[in-house]
């Protein structure tokens, strides 16, 4: 695992907890590999990965694996478009009838409004989600080339009237891909290439799976949890014609750079690839969907987090494949998770990473009335057998104080507990209101180490990992 430190910052406790979180979760989830990454602007505060890339030949995860990033590759898409709408090449209320002559779907609605390519954008055009194929079906995953989706299209009809309801579409999305194609004179895989890929340095996203990868550098992808708790290995598939909305592949550093340069551009007043007021227009809500629960920018997905902030993200899920990318600009902070395995939710690996950073940032050093410099916290510092009330905890230093964390947990910052010191191997419990609770005190064996804590007269082991 690998940490950057800025001058003023010293995350090492917090990111201590996040990789106990994370590999308690691999283990107890079953899930193959995580891989993740934090940046602050343009800082990589850390990256990490845990269990492996390839079960069957035991290659281990790394922060470089690639995964597929599904959906995640919509945003590449959506630079593309934007590139082209600065350059004056299309505008964002054009009519993709307009764009792509061939554009013969069926609107079943003779009062719809026009599908734009603002409606594609935000998922609001009223397309169905997908093009008329069963390439999400397995075991080999059917994906036409763009010509046969064309071809179909004619077979197809709207969903609904254009600006109507949020409806996440695939097919909008790749028709999107098209436009760039039409519009810029170029193959698409070349425009994004040599616009967006190579001026980044993203050395390490494509806009396919790479095959000669696979099971090495490019993970190999397994299902989601069977009722005997295991994962079968997924096959190999290309995008092929969906490319443009599901077929990248890359990994967390580069979805980090890719984030950085998100936030690098929000504040600066130089262009970058896009006009910096391009990309914050971009990061603004431009739909929300009648429910009051679906905001969508233009390409993104924008809303306001359990913490109140504004978020921008976009997740991907292919088979064999979970991902995701969040970014909060208030914090200037973002991250990526990747995960080899579907019927899990890298979004609350991010969410908890984000959580333990916060809550690191709110604590208070109360070292002036403590005894820190008189006992050694390290020594307590460790995992814990709490069985049968729960699986197990670790206890690590946080500041002048212990923290200790139930594992698993689906939220680490919710299952923290603080704990002051007050003397020799007896700390209480700080409880919400800064008042002291119940007392955890730690005993010792013959060779002086700590081998086990009691806490409601009641104690717990000290165990090895």
């Amino acid at each position: 695992m690998n940490a950057q430190k800025s001058d003023s910052k010293d995350y090492s406790e917090a990111i201590k907890l996040i990789e106990v979180w994370l590999e308690a979760q691999k283990d107890y989830e079953r899930i193959p590999a995580i891989m993740a990454i934090a940046v602050e602007d343009q800082e990589v505060i850390w990256e990490g990965a845990f269990g492996m890339a390839n079960l069957e030949k035991e290659v281990n995860a790394e922060p470089t694996t690639l995964c597929s990033i599904c959906s995640i590759s919509k945003l590449f898409t959506s630079v593309a478009i934007m590139k082209l709408y600065d350059e004056g090449k299309l505008r964002l209320d054009d009519e993709i009838s307009d764009l792509l002559p061939w554009f013969d779907l069926k609107q079943q609605f003779p009062d719809s409004g026009p599908i734009t390519i603002r409606s594609l954008l935000t998922h609001s055009s009223g397309l169905p989600r997908e093009a008329n194929f069963p390439y999400w079906t397995g075991p080999d995953f059917p994906f036409p080339e763009s010509e046969a989706i064309k071809e179909e299209l004619k077979k197809q009809e709207t969903l609904y009237q254009s600006s109507t309801y949020f409806q996440y579409s695939n097919l909008g999305l790749t028709l999107l891909g098209d436009v760039v194609e039409e519009v810029s004179g170029m193959p698409y895989d070349d425009y994004v290439e040599q616009n967006i890929l190579k001026p980044l340095g993203l050395s390490n996203t494509f806009t396919e799976l790479t095959e000669d990868l696979y099971g090495g550098k490019l993970a190999v992808g397994y299902s989601p949890l069977s009722r005997d708790l295991q994962r079968e290995k997924i096959n190999f598939f290309q995008a092929k014609g969906v490319k443009a909305a599901a077929g990248f592949s890359s990994n967390v550093q580069d979805l980090g750079k890719f984030a950085s340069w998100q936030l690098r551009l929000r504040d600066t007043t130089t262009t970058e690839i896009l006009k910096p007021s391009t990309l914050r227009n971009m990061h603004n809500v431009h739909w929300i969907d009648p429910d009051w629960e679906t905001s969508w920018g233009l390409g993104f997905s924008v809303y306001k987090g359990s913490d109140g902030t504004k978020w921008i993200s976009h997740g991907g899920s292919c088979p064999g494949y979970r991902t995701t990318l969040q970014i909060n600009p208030e914090s200037k902070r973002a991250y990526s998770v990747m995960i080899n395995a579907n019927g899990t939710n890298p979004g609350k690996y991010a969410q908890g990473i984000h959580a333990i950073l916060e809550k690191l940032g709110m604590a208070k050093d109360t070292s002036v009335t403590s005894n820190r410099q008189k006992i050694n916290l390290q020594q307590y510092v460790g995992y814990y057998d709490t069985t049968p009330w729960s699986s197990e905890v670790y206890i690590s230093a946080w500041k002048d104080q212990l923290v200790m964390m139930s594992l698993p947990t689906s939220s680490p910052v919710d299952a923290m507990t603080f704990y002051k010191h007050i003397e020799g191997n007896t700390f209480r419990r700080i409880r919400d209101n800064e008042e002291l609770g119940e007392t955890l005190e730690f005993e010792t064996g013959e060779d002086g180490n700590v081998v086990r804590f009691k806490s409601h007269g009641n104690y717990s082991r000290k165990i090895t990992r």
